[in-house]
């Protein structure tokens, strides 16, 4: 097929990072990865827990925007339930940081000196006790160099793949970076010591480009690397279930078909 959108290759992109979980707590941040834990609960696996976004689990994914009609819940995803998951390492999150560095590392706190910086954002929040806890995977709507930077993140809110800053020089026990999907390729921590390789491309993208809008260097999968999957016909279908509000034609700018010319 050729008939789909970025927004539509990268939701199926981002559903494989639940295909074999089993019975976890799924968070996509962001209308792409929330709707990819609902493909990947409909579609690959069925024991996947995903919420409303707000306190309750439901009995299939909830559409994220405005919702058309009513929603059964099978039970609360209030305080307790979910830091039960997560604490327990049942929750398996995808996130979004402003910086990102070659060990994994995630910034989503401060741009520049941490005592006077240029820009400040979100603080740390929970992502250091999620980075040792459960598994995480990452979505970057722009893959350019501001984002995936060379050298250290400005503030390291999320443990990665350094030695440098292990304890005792051990990484931490609960530490699992996945997947990494961007608007030019898919990514995993496959390469040599962790290192970042890319997996897959996007139909029309190169490696080079990936690597020349990259801050540090890629390895790859093969030689020559596979092509994202393009979207079934079922699999779009769902997906527009389960978007009836068509909130994925607004992630990127103008909304561009998935297969660049």
């Amino acid at each position: 097929m050729t008939d789909y959108s970025l927004a539509e290759l990268v939701i199926v992109a981002c559903a494989q990072a639940w295909k074999d979980d089993g019975e976890v707590m799924a968070t996509g941040i962001g209308p792409l990865p929330r709707l990819g834990t609902a493909l990947a609960k409909v579609q690959y696996n069925p024991a996947l827990q995903v919420t409303d976004g707000e306190c309750y689990y439901g009995d299939e994914p909830v559409p994220p925007g405005r919702r058309a009609g009513p929603v059964v819940f099978e039970g609360y995803a209030n305080y307790d339930s979910v830091f039960s998951a997560l604490w327990g390492g049942r929750r398996h999150a995808m996130v979004g940081p402003v910086q990102f560095d070659r060990y994994g590392q995630a910034n989503i706190s401060v741009i520049g000196d941490h005592q006077k910086p240029k820009s400040a954002m979100l603080g740390a929040r929970g992502f250091p006790g999620n980075s040792i806890t459960h598994p995480n995977s990452f979505f970057f709507p722009n893959h350019n160099t501001r984002a995936l930077i060379a050298g250290e993140v400005d503030f390291v809110c999320m443990a990665g793949y350094n030695p440098a800053r292990y304890l005792n020089g051990k990484p931490p026990k609960g530490l699992d970076l996945r997947l990494i999907v961007t608007n030019l390729c898919v990514m995993d921590f496959g390469g040599p010591d962790h290192q970042i390789r890319v997996v897959s491309l996007h139909p029309g993208v190169t490696f080079e480009e990936v690597q020349e809008n990259t801050g540090f260097p890629l390895a790859r999968i093969a030689e020559e690397i596979p092509t994202t999957p393009a979207p079934t016909a079922e699999q779009l279908a769902l997906i527009a279930r389960f978007d009836p509000n068509n909130v994925r034609a607004t992630v990127f700018k103008d909304n561009p078909p998935g297969v660049r010319s």
